[in-house]
């Protein structure tokens, strides 16, 4: 099992690695197609390699006109088999936290929650790859409040590490009447202004906790991006009388995240290279990154 994890990574960092070539063969090939598509001369620098990029060209299909990156492999295997998630702790956990990680474990089709006890990260990963679970996803605290969560996608990564605010847990919202109980159909998920390429990312690495839902499912969950604060709503619908009557029922829970580091890599490997960092003391930390500009503008 440890060689064959160890050969795997190997494997998956070779393909990264060659990813600029490839990259750059990209381009020279997209420069000789829109010479040839518009009549124009070849550009000096291609003549050259002229035949060999035609033939290239000319063998093409959809499937290999796109160089494939890192990010594709991470996912390729996502929409064959549903996600099996992993749900834990940090350390010694209040009362407040392990109610919070039983409702995420609620809110997440497929998954299954478990004590830490004094298991370290990297045991916890090394069990996870074992068990063939496809996340593995931690919940931290500060004082007794849930302050970050963590999402690590296996076997490879990426490792999204989210801060967590104003959370508000089932029983807060209401009584058992007011809030029900929580469907165990598969939701459906919407995604509000994440039109960024980070925002994209983001999305991804949420969508992919998640398996598709049936058409019918009457049970929604909502991550609604304003100013990189992504609150985080869970509801069922009903409706009375036809289409246009609908009847919200708020489940809980209910908290904001915000993202700070994306890691390409899991989370027990403390040198995996930085995708995205939040800097909160330069010039452009009040732009925002997960909403294109224009968005959001208005």
């Amino acid at each position: 099992m440890l060689r064959r994890n160890a050969r795997q990574r190997k494997e998956y960092l070779y393909r990264k690695s060659l990813e600029g070539k490839e990259l750059e063969l990209y381009e020279k090939k997209r420069k000789i197609r829109q010479a040839l598509e518009e009549g124009k001369p070849i550009p000096t620098e291609l003549r050259n390699e002229e035949a060999d990029l035609r033939r290239q060209v000319e063998l093409e299909d959809d499937n290999t006109a796109v160089p494939r990156t890192h990010i594709d492999d991470e996912y390729a295997h996502a929409g064959e088999r549903d996600p099996k998630i992993l749900i834990t702790t940090s350390r010694d956990p209040s009362s407040r936290l392990v109610q919070f990680a039983k409702e995420v474990k609620l809110l997440l089709p497929n998954s299954q929650r478990v004590n830490r006890g004094s298991m370290v990260v990297s045991e916890l990963v090394e069990s996870c790859r074992s068990h063939d679970y496809t996340d593995l996803v931690m919940v931290h605290e500060h004082r007794g409040e849930p302050d970050g969560l963590v999402v690590c996608h296996l076997p490879y990564g990426p490792t999204a590490y989210f801060g967590v605010f104003n959370t508000v847990l089932r029983h807060d919202i209401g009584d058992k009447k007011q809030v029900g109980t929580i469907s165990e159909a598969y939701p459906h998920l919407i995604f509000d202004r994440f039109t960024s390429k980070l925002g994209a990312r983001v999305a991804s690495i949420l969508k992919y906790l998640f398996p598709p839902p049936k058409p019918d499912s009457k049970r929604v969950i909502t991550f609604a991006n304003q100013s990189d604060y992504i609150s985080f709503r869970h509801h069922t619908y009903e409706m009375p009388k036809g289409a246009k009557s609908i009847a919200l029922k708020e489940c809980g829970p209910r908290f904001e995240m915000k993202l700070y580091q994306i890691k390409l890599g899991t989370v027990d490997q403390q040198h995996a290279e930085n995708e995205f960092i939040l800097r909160s003391y330069v010039n452009s930390a009040k732009r925002s990154k997960l909403a294109a500009a224009e968005e959001e503008e208005q």
